[in-house]
Parts: C-alpha cells; sequence; structure tokens
C-alpha cells in the first residue's frame, strides 16, 4: 500500500472478471490491467481539504462523502490530481450537461471502470461478498439507518474497506446506453440497502447528476509503465 497526501492507495493486480446483468441476463468478461484504488471511499474531510466545501450535510471527516453527483466526483479527480501535480485524467466539463473526455495515459487521479471495481471488490473470491456480511459491510440490517466511518469493517483479501455497504460508489462507465442514456454505473451497495443489493455483482445505474444521500465515490489510478 502506498499513501498520497491524505489518502491510501492500493494495487489492484491484473485479472479476468466476469460482469453480467439481471435485467438483460447478459454475461461479458473483460480483463483488467493492474491499476490502483483507494482503500477506503473518499471522505468527507478529504473532499473539503480539496474543494473547499461539502455537498453532504452529516458531521464527522472520516465519514464517506456522500451527496455528491457523478459530474462532482469527476471534477474532484482533476482538483485533486492538480493539487498533487499529476496530470488530469479528465477534462471535466463546465456544468453538468456534457460528459468529459478521458485521457487513458494519464496519471491523475479517476474513478474506477465497472470492471476495475468488481476485480477489486473479489479480490480473488467467486461468491456474492468477500467474506460474511455484517463483518465487511454498514448495510440497512447493521448501520442503523446511517452513515458510519470508512473502515470501519473487515477488508477484503487486497486491503480494502466498505467496497460493500456504507455507500454506493459511481463508476466510469454509461450502464446502457441505448435504454438509458447518458446514465451511469453504481455499484456497491448502501447503508439503507438490503442484504440481497450488497454483493460483488449488483448493477444499480442513475442520472450523472443524481445526488442522494448514499451515493458517494472511491478514487484509481492508472499505473504508469
Amino acid at each position: 500500500m502506498r499513501t498520497q497526501g491524505d489518502h491510501a492507495m492500493t494495487e489492484v493486480p491484473a485479472g479476468r472478471v466476469t460482469l453480467s446483468d439481471r435485467r438483460t441476463e447478459r454475461r461479458w468478461a473483460v480483463d483488467v490491467d493492474p491499476f490502483a484504488l483507494g482503500a477506503v471511499p473518499v471522505t468527507r474531510g478529504l473532499y473539503e481539504q480539496v474543494m473547499g466545501e461539502g455537498p453532504s450535510t452529516p458531521h464527522g471527516d472520516r465519514l464517506p462523502v456522500e451527496g455528491v453527483s457523478w459530474t462532482d466526483a469527476v471534477r474532484f479527480c482533476d482538483a485533486l490530481s492538480v493539487r498533487e501535480g499529476l496530470r488530469p485524467a479528465y477534462r471535466a466539463p463546465a456544468d453538468d450537461a456534457g460528459a468529459p473526455d478521458w485521457d487513458r495515459a494519464a496519471d491523475g487521479y479517476r474513478l474506477p471502470t465497472e470492471a476495475e471495481w468488481e476485480h477489486a471488490c473479489r479480490a480473488g473470491t467467486t461468491e456474492a461478498r468477500y467474506g460474511p456480511l455484517d463483518e465487511i459491510a454498514w448495510h440497512r440490517g447493521n448501520s442503523g439507518e446511517r452513515l458510519h466511518e470508512v473502515g470501519g469493517r473487515r477488508p477484503n483479501d487486497w486491503g480494502l474497506h466498505d467496497m460493500l455497504g456504507n455507500v454506493w460508489e459511481w463508476c466510469w462507465d454509461v450502464y446502457d446506453p441505448e435504454v438509458y442514456g447518458s446514465y451511469r454505473v453504481l455499484r456497491g451497495g448502501g447503508w439503507f440497502d438490503e442484504h440481497w443489493s450488497c454483493r460483488a455483482s449488483v448493477r444499480r445505474r442513475s442520472h450523472p447528476t443524481l445526488r442522494i444521500d448514499d451515493v458517494g465515490f472511491r478514487l484509481a489510478r492508472t499505473l504508469q509503465g
């Protein structure tokens, strides 16, 4: 594990993951290159340091930031990259209407792809979860219907906390452009979700401008060869 500023990144090994969609009954395999992923979701404290203010209402620097849209998350990635002298991965749009371009050669922060997210969540496992749910995730059955500080549950075998539960996490990918247009992928389940939503394979979608109290995000970076 290596630390960048006040947040830790974990190097995720290469691999292959098979994604599936329950609605369409489609399955597809994706090869994933090595990359770095945040050991925990972005916190309110880090978000406020970088952006000057936080969009979410609960107090606590170690709570995951929530109430952030996909576009907010993209802008944060670029702002943090600039702050740390890295090449931004995106050219963020000036408003919520457009979609940014992704510079895949950049060393700056970005959102994980959906395949990267599931590969990292599974950490080499093949079951629905990487451990007993109450040990690894805050969900409706144990959260008291509220957010919890990041890192409070057992990590997976690659040292990643809160991949399931606490907050849903934005991914880069468009969910299904033919049916849902610009809607982006959400993964992981949240503090208000029943146990069946907190599984490695579960996909959710929403408009990139959505801001709601159980959606946050996690940082990724492309490893430079």
